[in-house]
């Protein structure tokens, strides 16, 4: 991230963790407010400030902003309202959990952010800010904001576990997964007429120099420059090609095979390769890291659910504001 992201697009993570969180419509919205949350206010400034970062964001990346009053637009300031609600709700939570963001974090996040986005340059970071319409303060909350949402998760997922059993179990019941199939050494001339292919394989049974034929007659660009030779593993090419590739002897000429692509003249070069599975002392630790994460993931889902439902008759919105419901919960680690 070398330059600064617009605070929408910062915020498209948390709103990813938060996604799907509900509440009610209508009920006690003050003047000025599109939603509330328990006695914290949401105001309509806030929204346009959050859709205005969104629209230089688009402009940015040379995209067409949603016409107002579109589906696209609709959905956009859903997600934003979404987005503003939800942040909120987990600043409230995290007074409950006992999370504090102290001042030392807080400096430490906001150095790393002006060094990715700006190189630790200040003169940088304010022209960024003034490039994208973004205020320091904004950059802040937002930076408090997801250490907070950072937190929630580590706290919440901290009981997640994995152990041996689940990761030979995983291992067991994905063996394809670690397993290589047979595999050779061939080589080929691809070409588009049977008659070619014909007379080719007549050439090359007759003695004539195979890398030299490839190089001049071969419509495959991945191996012609190379005398044909590829090293394919077993059910990873077009059938008939697979076929007659894994039935030749060693340096055996096949005749000529037709696919999808053309007529195929294959010699094998080498032996076929026996499968071999991959130990599972070498994806242990990548099974084990997939398997927390998802246990993570899920933990956090549950607390989700249980925040939704918590929060549900706090929130309300004011008429023509409040998001369509996705009727799920996502998370992200």
């Amino acid at each position: 991230m070398r330059r600064l992201a617009p605070l929408f697009v910062l915020s498209a993570v948390a709103a990813v963790l938060m996604a799907g969180c509900g509440g009610g419509g209508g009920g006690s919205v003050s003047k000025g407010d599109v939603a509330s949350v328990g006695s914290a206010h949401i105001t309509k400034a806030q929204l346009d400030a959050l859709l205005a970062q969104a629209k230089r964001s688009y402009k940015l990346q040379k995209r067409a902003f949603p016409k107002v009053g579109s589906p696209e637009y609709q959905t956009l300031q859903g997600q934003a309202i979404k987005y503003l609600v939800q942040r909120d709700e987990f600043a409230q939570k995290a007074d409950d959990l006992g999370i504090k963001i102290t001042d030392k974090q807080f400096a430490a996040r906001f150095k790393q952010v002006k060094l990715q986005c700006c190189g630790g340059s200040e003169k940088k970071y304010q022209a960024q800010l003034k490039q994208q319409g973004v205020s320091d303060q904004e950059v802040q909350r937002e930076v408090r904001d997801q250490l907070i949402s950072e937190t929630i998760f580590k706290k919440v997922t901290a009981n997640a576990k994995v152990g041996d059993k689940d990761i030979a179990a995983y291992y067991a019941s994905h063996l394809s997964q670690y397993t290589q199939p047979e595999s050779r050494d061939v080589r080929h001339i691809l070409v588009k007429t049977k008659g070619l292919a014909d007379k080719l394989y007549g050439q090359l049974k007759g003695g004539a120099d195979f890398a030299a034929l490839a190089k001049k007659y071969s419509q495959d660009p991945g191996s012609k420059n190379v005398g044909g030779k590829l090293t394919i593993s077993k059910g990873q090419t077009v059938p008939p090609f697979d076929k007659l590739a894994f039935s030749l002897k060693k340096s055996e000429l096949g005749k000529p095979v037709h696919t999808q692509y053309g007529w195929h003249v294959i010699q094998a070069l080498s032996a076929v390769k026996p499968s071999k599975k991959t130990p599972l002392s070498q994806v242990k630790a990548a099974i084990k890291q997939q398997l927390l994460q998802q246990k993570k993931n899920d933990a956090m889902q549950k607390w989700l659910t249980g925040l939704e439902k918590e929060f549900k008759p706090k929130i309300h919105y004011a008429a023509g504001y409040a998001p369509p419901s996705t009727g799920t919960t996502s998370t992200t680690g």
